[in-house]
């Protein structure tokens, strides 16, 4: 939540949240900078997880049901693209960064703070044994991604980063958060 804390804040605009979830997120938005929040979610049971949450926000909120890989929205509509723990679970995630990166206005911002691969080369051992089993246990989440590497490939330049461990159990506590821009074409 301290994360969320600190990043959340930094949206403005018009948002996309890609992988709302119950709406931990909600909470967090400055009204007075936010126009209008879109909640990206597959999931409908989450989705509705969500509805309370948004009842007690003074902005609107409208949800899209569906995932990152193919986002039913349009092109450069969105000021900030806010992910938060979300990266570990999308199946293609290169391919969500891209439409992440297709639905960002040029001069947006892309807000990110994900776990993924720990720089200790113990830590990070731990990690890829672990994964496959995780993943299954953890729907789908991934323990070692890349996050930079996968960002950059998605068609962004990262333009403020942040790491370090969380509190937490280490093969799943390392955390990047920060900002990215497109990338010039």
């Amino acid at each position: 939540m301290r994360q969320r804390e600190k990043l959340v804040p930094l949206a403005s605009g018009r948002v996309l949240e890609v992988g709302m979830g119950s709406g931990l997120n909600l909470p967090f938005y400055d009204a007075r900078r936010v126009t209008k929040v879109w909640g990206l979610e597959p999931s409908p049971e989450m989705s509705k997880m969500a509805s309370a949450a948004v009842e007690a926000v003074a902005f609107d909120v409208e949800f899209v049901s569906a995932g990152g890989e193919q986002i039913p929205l349009d092109s450069e509509s969105f000021d900030t693209v806010l992910m938060t723990f979300t990266l570990c679970t999308i199946p293609d995630a290169e391919r969500a960064l891209r439409e992440i990166a297709r639905v960002l206005k040029r001069g947006g911002q892309l807000l990110f703070c994900e776990h993924g691969a720990a720089p200790d080369a113990g830590v990070r051992r731990w990690q890829n044994r672990i994964n496959p089993l995780w993943r299954r246990l953890a729907g789908g989440c991934h323990l070692n991604r890349d996050i930079p590497g996968l960002i950059r490939r998605g068609g962004f330049e990262i333009t403020r980063m942040d790491t370090m461990y969380i509190p937490g159990w280490r093969p799943a506590s390392f955390n990047y958060w920060g900002a990215a821009a497109k990338a010039r074409a």
